[in-house]
């Protein structure tokens, strides 16, 4: 039986705001016979959708709803297994060499009802590599050729290796031969644009549900910002039939109670728990948990001295305890981590796990945390330091920030740790500007390889976002992204893991489970281990 929680006065301003754009129930098209009802999926959320500009777009949040209402080539299903997209796979044809990949496109449309052509992606990959439109995620195109030389302005964007045979071939020639390129054009950047669109939107593109143009299962039909979303099923994507979904309906809700008594009201119908709830409901035949591969650490913005200080940064990483964080606040399945590249996730070459090679690193020790603490004020010449975390504003993550600071004040004297949590996209504002002292910050991964943790490191990485240079971390990873034989590139990154963990140049936390509740009514969707979190297109909920 299930336990129905006391609603906190907090709880209920939250609920009051929310229970109308939630709804009771999936509605009834008709009662005729051969009418299916409509089915809704009602979901919450903590953050805001920072961008619907897949060029521009940088966070999990955007991604997940991008991988929903688009579709690029190819696209992820059951198990992370490519499968078709716009292109189809079977007909997807592969040089000996591995350079070149032709895609066959499929008839497809956009939501305006005009065709989806192999121009569309060349005009959308050589916007997202034109250094005037900035992207972030610019590097994730560096596998096609030219692609680095054209976003550092030594090429120009035609040059770009993609080319429109026709409306329904697409050609692209790579840097080198890339055994996961199939994913990656699962991924957001490589998604598709229709340039008369883009362009006649301006500075406005992406910012407004009706600023976009969709050509997957969903489009955003509604965005009232920093409130709610919902996605309604498209009626011009070439696989509807197979979408049985007729909306999708998320809200911003921040407090894990608040969403948890919408769930227990029949309000929503998937509500991610926090340690708090886990305990209460680990036994409730709607309770499941998943083990994903995002990292949770803390970026250390070395322009403070503090933080160029190798000793402090490892005094840093030795004086809290992650097993506490995972067991005690978290409670949801997620692993303390030691490590930058996640567990579980991904093998190499001699069919061993990534973490099978290096093991942990830096394992809590309050001892060696303060010797080292001791030894980097000396060489700073200072003895006391009040320094700002920023965090996530959603209930789990500021009690994991807050019981960090508490230890970390504890356990390295002379220091005092304040929280300031931000909302999502003030949050990612900030570690972009560096305008931080240190961040609770993670990083999902985009692609199944190591390189889209350890890259991220770069020196002149756009998600460095903490000022990090080592130049044998450097050498060491753009030596493996040039190594053709798959062992070598391996052994590279291995080592450039052990190079940046030795001096503790990010504090991993943990790698992130979930914890939720699912209405048994709801099936088939579909969870991702990189690129967008959840893939929509099969689920059902069927009341």
């Amino acid at each position: 039986m299930k336990r129905r929680l006391a609603t906190t006065v907090s709880s209920l301003l939250v609920l009051s705001t929310i229970l109308a754009a939630c709804g009771k129930d999936s509605e009834t098209t008709s009662s005729k016979p051969g009418k299916e009802k409509k089915q809704t999926l009602r979901l919450t959320t903590t953050t805001e959708i920072p961008s619907m500009d897949s060029a521009k777009a940088t966070d999990s949040m955007s991604f997940e709803v991008l991988n929903n209402v688009n579709e690029g080539l190819l696209r992820l299903g059951q198990g992370d297994d490519v499968v078709d997209g716009i292109a189809k796979k079977d007909e997807t044809e592969v040089s000996a060499d591995g350079l070149k990949y032709t895609f066959h496109l499929r008839d497809a449309k956009w939501s305006n009802g005009e065709p989806v052509t192999a121009n569309d992606f060349v005009y959308a990959w050589q916007r997202a590599i034109d250094p005037n439109t900035a992207s972030e995620y610019s590097f994730i195109l560096y596998y096609v050729k030219n692609a680095e030389q054209i976003f550092n302005g030594k090429m120009k964007k035609d040059q770009l290796g993609v080319k429109a045979i026709d409306d329904k071939t697409l050609e692209v020639t790579l840097e080198q031969a890339t055994p996961y390129f199939l994913q990656l054009t699962t991924f957001g950047t490589y998604l598709p644009e229709n340039q008369k669109f883009v362009e006649s939107q301006g500075d406005q593109y992406g910012l407004e549900a009706d600023n976009v143009l969709y050509d997957g299962p969903f489009t955003l039909s509604e965005w009232k910002h920093a409130e709610s979303f919902t996605l309604t099923k498209n009626d011009n994507y070439w696989d509807k039939d197979t979408v049985k979904l007729s909306e999708i309906k998320y809200n911003v809700v921040k407090d894990t109670s608040a969403a948890v008594n919408l769930y227990e009201n029949g309000d929503i119908d998937k509500v991610i728990l926090d340690s708090e709830f886990v305990d209460k409901y680990k036994d409730d035949p709607d309770y499941q948990t998943q083990l994903d591969a995002r990292l949770v650490f803390f970026r250390f913005n070395e322009k403070l001295p503090i933080f160029k200080n190798a000793k402090a940064r490892k005094a840093f990483d030795l004086a809290y305890d992650k097993e506490a964080i995972t067991s005690a606040i978290l409670n949801d399945g997620s692993k303390p981590a030691n490590w930058l590249v996640p567990s579980e996730w991904v093998k190499g070459p001699d069919g061993k796990d990534f973490r099978d090679h290096n093991g942990d690193f830096n394992k809590y020790n309050v001892e060696e945390a303060k010797k080292l603490w001791d030894e980097a004020k000396k060489e700073l010449g200072k003895d006391k330091f009040k320094l700002t975390m920023i965090s996530y504003d959603d209930t789990t993550r500021k009690k994991a920030a807050e019981y960090i600071a508490g230890e970390l004040s504890k356990n390295l004297p002379g220091l005092t740790v304040e929280v300031a949590p931000q909302p999502f996209e003030i949050k990612l504002d900030l570690e972009k500007k560096l305008d931080y002292d240190f961040s609770f910050s993670g990083w999902g991964p985009d692609y199944p390889d190591p390189m889209t943790f350890i890259d991220m490191f770069l020196s002149n990485s756009p998600f460095n976002e903490m000022a990090y240079n080592n130049p044998k971390y450097d050498q060491l990873v753009n030596d493996a992204k040039k190594e053709a034989d798959p062992q070598k590139r391996w052994d590279n990154m291995v080592e450039a893991e052990k190079v940046i963990m030795d001096e503790a140049g990010i504090s991993p936390i943990y790698q992130r489970g979930r914890a939720f509740l699912q209405k048994d009514t709801v099936q088939g969707i579909i969870a991702h281990k990189f690129g967008g979190d959840f893939s929509y297109k099969w689920a059902t909920n069927k009341k």
